[in-house]
């Protein structure tokens, strides 16, 4: 069968890759530059920030991707020759937070803990915090590239600038997809558009609920990284990279489509990471970017089959987790497309279409 994917981002490319894999051709469209949105700009931690905090819908999705993640990236790196830096750095999750949730959490699902004296490791914040050491983190743009080079060594028909326009359906099925750049037919169509998901389904989106929501990180430069760890505090985080970059982020904006960055997120990020670690006091920041996540309610992507239109599937909504959630949505996607067995109950990511 052949397959047209909407939408070229870190989701996008892992259902192209799996798609080919199978042996379908598969046409990828993408409104801009293949993976310059949302899954470019995040941080690639993988794992959601406090997994306590969320739905068994999102810690189950993310807990298998982070689960396919290793033997994902080794299979890149040997097909591509591009590291996508994929590294198992541990979280250090400081106060505020509660600790003893975490420890049910944690001994319920057997994620090992363990609490740590966080002035052990140079931050400005004495007591105790929450070590999560089996937390991993990927380069998000080094896993897009890989991606990209993997999917056209399988064969797959990349197209970029090109804006999908309208969904043409008769009979209960999709027959053609009108596009800036021609006209696309196939017998399948799966979109992927992110935080345009909405706008490209049209009047076939039905009572989804995707939307953009802002995030501006920081980026500074060490000789060194700075941490041993990633660095959580409530919505904060510090992402030290092995060449010495530090990433700091991330804001929640709701702002429409608006990809600009602002100075007062760029002072609030600063201000905060510098009580967390002293040093950034006397450093200039490097780069100051915006993406726009695909934001979802409860943080549930929403992943297979159209309600009307047996040929066309959705696989978005992943909001924060997009990178974290890509190998496994795929893997779900794959599965409903061949009928073969689910490794988990997925009802609740075809809820998203609110009927």
């Amino acid at each position: 069968m052949n397959y047209i994917v909407a939408g070229g981002g870190a989701v996008g490319l892992a259902t192209a890759q799996v798609l080919l894999q199978a042996g379908h051709a598969v046409v990828l469209l993408e409104r801009g530059t293949i993976g310059q949105e949302a899954s470019w700009a995040g941080g690639g931690i993988l794992s959601p920030l406090c997994p306590w905090d969320y739905s068994d819908a999102v810690t189950r999705l993310a807990t298998r991707g982070a689960v396919l993640f290793e033997a994902w990236v080794h299979g890149l790196r040997e097909a591509t020759g591009i590291d996508p830096e994929y590294e198992q750095s541990g979280m250090l999750v400081l106060p505020p937070c509660d600790a003893q949730l975490a420890q049910q959490w944690c001994a319920r699902n057997d994620v090992p803990l363990r609490q740590v004296n966080a002035a052990d490791y140079d931050l400005q914040l004495p007591g105790d915090a929450l070590l999560l050491p089996q937390v991993a983190q990927v380069r998000n743009p080094r896993l897009l590239q890989a991606l990209r080079k993997q999917v056209e060594m399988l064969g797959g028909h990349i197209v970029e600038n090109c804006a999908v326009q309208e969904f043409e359906a008769e009979g209960g099925r999709v027959r053609k997809l009108l596009t800036s750049c021609g006209e696309y037919s196939a017998d399948g169509y799966i979109v992927t558009a992110g935080a345009w998901s909405k706008q490209v389904l049209g009047q076939y989106a039905l009572d989804l609920d995707i939307k953009p929501v802002r995030g501006q990180m920081l980026l500074y430069r060490f000789d060194t990284p700075p941490l041993p760890h990633i660095v959580l505090q409530k919505d904060l985080y510090l992402i030290p990279r092995r060449d010495g970059h530090l990433l700091v982020g991330s804001t929640l904006e709701d702002v429409g489509f608006d990809k600009s960055t602002t100075t007062a997120a760029c002072a609030e990020l600063m201000q905060r990471a510098q009580r967390l670690l002293p040093q950034l006091r006397d450093m200039p920041v490097v780069q100051q970017w915006a993406g726009l996540r695909p934001g979802s309610p409860h943080n549930v992507p929403t992943i297979g089959r159209h309600p009307h239109l047996e040929n066309l599937y959705l696989n978005s909504g992943h909001f924060r987790y997009g990178v974290t959630m890509a190998p496994a949505s795929a893997e779900i996607l794959l599965n409903e497309l061949t009928g073969a067995t689910q490794p988990f109950d997925v009802a609740p990511y075809a809820s998203g279409w609110g009927v």
